[in-house]
């Protein structure tokens, strides 16, 4: 069990995430950015099967078929496009819901930090453009939460992170004068 590196990685992951945040305009969200983590469902699972290089809840995969660290995380955590799936009366299975704005700013902010996390050194503003998009077809998400993430990751790749949250800023601020 990796108790200690376990420990680290998800709290310089979630300073990163405040960071992200704090620059996107959504501070508050960052600084509750997933406090899950550290509860005894997600945590002891992620010091079993901690790498470092990569999510604990692969080797959790890797060893059950499937992870419940994963389920109880992405069932309390509204960055995950997979929180919101719902019920769809119509076609009679599960889809994939259009997720608020500053909740997909969350998850670029997550993302980000995510890549800087396991790639170290070998980070670049396309990395996680390039993670995006190598998982693109096996998604379920919405397909206007999709195209705004990767419009984000995009942005990134080409203009770099004071570009790309400055644009974040002015159109949260746009999205809360929609919501008044």
């Amino acid at each position: 069990m990796h108790i200690v590196g376990h420990f680290r990685t998800i709290t310089r992951h979630r300073h990163e995430v405040i960071k992200n945040c704090y620059r996107a305009g959504i501070l508050f969200q960052g600084l509750v950015h997933d406090l899950s983590k550290y509860m005894p469902a997600e945590f002891i699972v992620g010091a079993i099967y901690y790498q470092g290089n990569r999510s604990p809840n692969e080797g959790e995969r890797e060893a059950y078929g499937y992870s419940k660290a994963w389920m109880h995380h992405k069932g309390r955590n509204k960055h995950h496009f997979e929180y919101w799936t719902d019920y769809d009366s119509v076609t009679r299975k599960m889809s994939p819901v259009r997720m608020p704005y500053r909740y997909i700013v969350e998850m670029f902010c997550d993302r980000v930090a995510a890549s800087k996390i396991y790639m170290g050194s070998d980070y670049h503003n396309g990395a996680p453009l390039a993670y995006f998009r190598n998982g693109k077809k096996n998604r379920l998400i919405h397909p206007e939460t999709a195209a705004i993430l990767e419009k984000l990751l995009v942005m990134l790749s080409e203009k770099g992170e004071e570009y790309t949250f400055g644009y974040i800023r002015y159109t949260l601020n746009k999205e809360k004068d929609k919501r008044v």
